[in-house]
């Protein structure tokens, strides 16, 4: 069966990132993935990597941030470059093989061209020379991860499948073929298609056996990944611990589903 893998998520509401951490730890996950977003946290990325990796956590990428990430694509100088290239480093150095991107952030972004395509380009190739993997996210607009993924040939580049902005933004409508070979990472979690909500798998209203037969001919081979938050209705219903027992139960359901 694939590894399961969770976030350690920032967004969890009325609990600290060690309870998330604890809690994701006794429910029986091995591995997860961290948010790099250079925000100002009470507890540090720095601090939470030290932490999940002292409760013996695998952590398989991290996600890092999108702050200004439509400057990539304008003609204007920008630092936004040296800013993931710092990231990255820093990733580097704490054994993360794999990290995260967004393309463009919001609604209205600027058209994708060479500008853009000429910095991401750099930045997968600082990546590539510390055998790091970069994996750019699905989003709310067509055409820019079409175009990256087109114009960039690197065993270094593929694309995170996100499951929830698939249903919430694209309605479902979205070719995940094109990909094919491609997606080496995922996000799965669950909406009731009117936004991006990060419910548990079979909470909301996505088709998961639709979404694990996507990924399979595409031949996604690595962990079922979830990107849940305990927020919300969740409080009510059951305890942070009770939230990440049931979340490992379901990515072990998921897993069988992809044999």
């Amino acid at each position: 069966m694939r590894d399961i893998a969770v976030c350690v998520n920032n967004d969890n509401e009325n609990v600290t990132i060690y309870d998330t951490i604890d809690a994701i730890k006794e429910a029986g996950f091995k591995n997860v993935f961290v948010q790099w977003y250079d925000e100002n946290w009470e507890v540090s990325q720095e601090e939470q990597v030290k932490y999940v990796k002292e409760n013996g956590l695998n952590i398989i990428f991290a996600h890092l941030g999108y702050q200004n990430i439509n400057d990539i694509w304008i003609e204007e100088e920008t630092n936004i470059v040296e800013r993931y290239k710092n990231d990255i480093y820093e990733c580097y150095k704490l054994g993360i093989p794999m990290v995260i991107m967004h393309l463009t952030s919001k609604k209205i972004v600027p058209p994708f061209g060479e500008i853009g395509l000429k910095r991401i380009k750099e930045i997968i190739e600082y990546a590539k020379e510390l055998n790091i993997k970069v994996a750019f996210e699905n989003l709310r607009l067509k055409g820019y991860l079409e175009y990256v993924i087109e114009n960039i040939d690197s065993d270094s580049c593929g694309i995170c499948f996100d499951s929830g902005h698939f249903h919430a933004f694209f309605e479902d409508n979205w070719d995940i073929n094109c990909f094919k070979n491609r997606v080496i990472a995922v996000h799965l979690h669950d909406n009731d298609s009117t936004y991006d909500q990060h419910l548990l798998p079979f909470d909301g209203t996505n088709d998961w056996k639709n979404i694990v037969n996507k990924l399979k001919n595409v031949n996604y081979s690595g962990p079922v990944t979830l990107e849940i938050c305990y927020m919300k209705d969740y409080i009510e219903k059951m305890t942070l611990k009770e939230f990440y027992q049931k979340g490992f139960e379901i990515g072990c359901d998921i897993a069988k589903m992809f044999d």
